[in-house]
């Protein structure tokens, strides 16, 4: 059994909401477990266009997520969820999906039931496999984990396509066949949020901006108000990613207006030291190692 996954488990049946901040690379992941939060979840669309430079449109592959994932909890004592998109084919490839994942040291998995290649589930035309096949996948999910704890989440992108009453239908039918957590996506009211937290049968997560809103998507609130209609767990995806952007953004710009200064530019409001960077990615605990590990020579 794991300690991790253990760990996220409990955060899920809690009776306060955990929030997952997306995480896509060593930086986001420490600066999570810096800031506190109990657990990371790595955004599958932010790692394609963080790794690939390519928008989350069925570009990566599952050896380049696992590549990452790998990483990411080589760095972090945080229980980590992956997104494993639509589990890279049928409810067979799912079983090898899940053994790989669980293997590389993530304590949760998401499988989604949008057809291959699949598409950030805010963005115009989806489409979604058949119910019965989406709970093969899930089935089969839940059947090959070797831990017992690690967590199923199942997410259905069907609300757009079929409407609500088949996304609920669609998540208790995910939950009998085994998953944890549940997840609708792209729902677009705060009655709609309500109504499926009220109506499945194991606990809700729900994606969530931060202080951005895509047109026609998910309304914006707060952990606390959507504690308060009965979600168990609150996704913020593009978090970090999106403010990494804008950051290298505005470096960017600054420093190609510094190119035609004869004076050199200092702008520390807009750049983390050496010093954090450094402190960021473990350089305390890499000494420490060293005084361990490496015997001390004299010079010949």
């Amino acid at each position: 059994m794991s300690d991790k996954s253990r760990r996220l488990r409990a955060l899920i049946q809690a009776p306060e909401i955990v929030v997952m901040p997306g995480i896509y690379d060593g930086y986001s992941t420490r600066m999570v477990q810096a800031a506190g939060f109990e657990m990371g979840f790595v955004s599958g669309g932010s790692v394609s266009e963080a790794s690939l430079g390519w928008a989350d449109y069925g570009i990566m592959g599952m050896e380049e997520n696992l590549r990452v994932c790998r990483a990411i909890v080589g760095c972090t004592d945080l229980p980590v969820m992956a997104d494993a998109d639509t589990g890279y084919g049928n409810a067979v490839n799912v079983h090898f999906t899940v053994k790989a994942f669980e293997r590389a040291g993530v304590s949760g998995l998401m499988i989604e039931d949008q057809q291959w290649p699949k598409r950030c589930g805010h963005l115009k035309g989806k489409s979604v496999i058949s119910a019965e096949e989406g709970t093969e996948k899930i089935a089969a999910a839940a059947a090959a984990r070797e831990d017992a704890d690690f967590v199923i989440m199942a997410r259905t992108d069907s609300l757009a396509t079929h409407g609500l009453d088949e996304a609920i239908r669609r998540l208790n039918m995910y939950a009998d066949a085994g998953a944890d957590l549940l997840f609708a996506d792209a729902l677009l009211t705060v009655d709609q949020i309500a109504a499926v937290a009220k109506s499945v049968s194991k606990p809700l997560a729900v994606n969530m901006g931060f202080g951005i809103r895509t047109r026609s998507t998910t309304p914006l609130l707060s952990a606390l108000q959507l504690q308060d209609l009965g979600v168990a767990a609150v996704l913020y995806p593009r978090l970090l990613a999106a403010a990494a952007l804008r950051g290298m953004q505005n470096a960017m710009g600054v420093f190609r207006e510094s190119l035609g200064q004869r004076a050199p530019v200092d702008r520390p409001d807009l750049l983390a030291s050496f010093e954090e960077l450094n402190g960021v990615t473990g350089i305390e605990e890499l000494g420490r190692l060293e005084a361990r590990v490496v015997a001390r020579r004299g010079a010949v």
